[in-house]
C-alpha cells in the first residue's frame, strides 16, 4: 500500500488532535474535592433538602433552558428578548417556600441561581439577561437566601457553567457537548461564568452549599476552585461528590452522596401533562437513601407567578406531616451494615444501642397489629421498644384494646410485635411508613 505522504501527514495530525482531546477529556474527568471532611460529615446530617428549579420560561410551561438546543433563530430571538419582558412573577414568596421546607423536615435548600440558558435569577453586572431587568426587577436569589437564614436551613445556591445565551451572543450553535460549548475550548465563557460565580460567593454573605451542573468536568472545577477560594467551608456537591440524578444506587456508595430527584416529571414547573410522586413515594425515596448513607434533594417549583403550585404544596404538607411524627429517626443516625429486610429499612443511633425501623405496609388498619422477625439486630434484657407518636397505652375508643408494642429476642432473630394505634386521619386512613425505636441493643450483633 503507497502513501500520499502529505495525505499521511495531515492525517497522523488529525488523529493526534484527536487523541490529545479525548486524552484531555479522560485525564480531567475525575472530580477534584478540595471539601473539608469536617464540612462533608456536616452536610452528610443534613439529610434532606429542597431544591428549586426557576426561570423566566417557567411562563410556558416548558423544559427549563433545554428549548434552546436545536431552536431556530426566530425562536430564540423571542426566548431571548421577548420572554423576559414578561416575566413578572408578583406572588412569589420566599419566605413560604423556607417555612414550607423546614416543616417538612428539610435542612438545607439549593436554589438555581442561573440554569443552562444563561438567564441569572440573582444581581449581577455580567449581563443584562437577568430578573433584574425584567418587570419584576428583584434580586429572588437574596429573597431565597434572607429567608432560608431566618428558618435556619442551609443556604445553596445551583449554578450551571453552561450558559446558551452567551454562546448565542458568541455565534456559536447552541450545544451542551459541541467542542466550541465547553469551557475548556472557550476561554471567554470560562472567566464569564467565573466572574458569575465570583458575585454569587461574594453578595450573599456565607453560601454553604454550591452545585455546579454543567456537563465538563474541567468547567465544574474552575468554578469549584472560585468557590473553594473564597469560603474553605463550602461544600461542594455536584462538581465534587457523587450526585446520582433520578435514581438511587441499588447498594450504599462512599458517603457523602446526594441524589437529586423532581417531585413531577420534569424540573421546573409545568400546568399541564404533569404526574407527581405521592408523599408515599418521596417518604419511601428518603428513607432507602438514608440507609444507604445518601443525602435527598426533593425538587419543586414556583409557577410563572411565583406561586406555590397547590399541587405540590398538598403533597409537600403530608410529608410534613410524616416528618412531624417521625423526625427523631433522622436526627443524628446512621446507616446500619444491613440496610434493610423485606419491607423493613434500618438506621441506626451512632453507638448503635438504638435502632429505627421503618416499616413499609399497603393498608395498614387503625388497631391492627403486625409482627416481624428482624435478624438484623439482637435485642437484650434491657431492651425497650415504642412506635415514634405514639404512646403504646390507648386505642381511640376500644377501652380493651392494649396497643403496647412487644418486644422478644429468641434463637432465630428479634421479635417485635406492633399495633397502629395514633388516628392521623379523619377516616383512620394512613398509608405511609411506621417507625419503631428499640434501645439497648447488643452490641456485639
Amino acid at each position: 500500500m503507497i502513501f500520499n505522504t502529505k495525505s499521511h501527514k495531515t492525517l497522523i495530525a488529525i488523529l493526534l488532535s484527536v487523541l490529545s482531546f479525548t486524552f484531555g477529556r479522560a485525564q480531567e474527568a475525575k472530580p477534584l474535592n478540595l471539601n473539608k471532611p469536617e464540612r462533608e460529615q456536616w452536610f452528610t446530617d443534613l439529610g434532606f433538602g429542597m431544591f428549586i428549579h426557576w426561570s423566566m420560561d417557567v411562563q410556558l410551561g416548558l423544559v427549563i433552558s433545554h428549548s434552546m438546543v436545536g431552536a431556530s433563530e426566530d425562536y430564540l430571538d423571542r426566548y431571548i428578548h421577548e420572554l423576559p419582558k414578561t416575566f413578572n412573577p408578583v406572588n412569589f414568596d420566599a419566605k413560604q417556600w423556607a417555612k414550607a421546607a423546614k416543616l417538612a423536615g428539610m435542612k438545607y435548600l439549593v436554589f438555581t441561581t442561573k440554569h443552562h440558558n444563561g438567564y441569572c435569577m440573582f444581581e449581577t453586572e455580567s449581563t443584562d439577561f437577568s430578573i433584574m431587568k425584567s418587570p419584576y426587577g428583584k434580586d429572588v436569589t437574596r429573597m431565597i437566601v434572607d429567608a432560608c437564614r431566618e428558618e435556619g436551613l442551609a443556604v445553596g445556591l445551583y449554578f450551571s457553567p453552561d450558559d446558551f445565551y452567551f454562546l448565542h451572543h458568541q455565534g456559536i450553535i447552541i450545544s451542551r457537548t459541541r467542542k466550541e460549548a465547553l469551557a475548556s475550548e472557550n476561554p471567554e465563557l470560562n472567566e464569564y461564568v467565573k466572574m458569575q460565580m465570583r458575585e454569587l460567593m461574594t453578595n450573599y454573605g456565607k453560601i454553604d452549599i454550591v452545585f455546579l451542573d454543567g456537563m465538563e468536568q474541567f468547567a465544574k472545577t474552575e468554578l469549584a476552585k472560585v468557590c473553594w477560594e473564597i469560603n474553605p467551608e463550602v461544600v461542594v456537591t455536584r462538581g465534587a461528590i457523587e450526585t446520582p440524578e433520578q435514581k438511587t444506587p441499588e447498594t450504599p456508595i462512599p458517603s457523602p452522596w446526594e441524589a437529586c430527584y423532581t417531585f413531577g416529571d420534569q424540573w421546573q414547573y409545568r400546568p399541564t401533562n404533569e404526574h407527581y410522586k405521592t408523599a408515599k413515594d418521596a417518604i419511601l425515596e428518603l428513607i432507602d437513601i438514608k440507609a444507604k448513607g445518601g443525602n435527598f434533594l426533593l425538587n419543586f417549583g414556583p409557577d410563572a407567578l411565583g406561586n406555590f403550585p397547590p399541587e405540590q404544596a398538598g403533597v409537600l404538607n403530608e410529608i410534613s406531616l410524616w416528618m412531624f411524627i417521625n423526625q427523631e429517626a433522622f436526627n443524628k443516625t446512621i446507616p446500619h451494615n444491613i440496610i434493610k429486610e423485606n419491607n423493613l429499612w434500618y438506621l441506626t443511633s451512632n453507638d448503635k444501642r438504638t435502632a429505627y425501623i421503618f416499616i413499609n405496609e399497603e393498608n395498614w388498619r387503625l388497631g391492627e397489629r403486625k409482627e416481624y422477625s428482624i435478624s438484623a439486630f439482637r435485642a437484650t434484657e434491657t431492651s425497650q421498644i415504642s412506635v415514634l407518636g405514639q404512646n403504646g397505652l390507648v386505642l381511640e375508643y376500644d377501652t380493651k384494646a392494649n396497643p403496647a408494642p412487644t418486644i422478644k429476642q429468641t434463637n432465630t432473630g428479634m421479635e417485635i410485635s406492633v399495633m397502629r394505634s395514633q388516628r392521623i386521619y379523619n377516616d383512620r386512613k394512613w398509608n405511609n411508613p411506621v417507625v419503631v425505636k428499640v434501645t439497648g441493643l447488643d452490641l456485639n450483633e
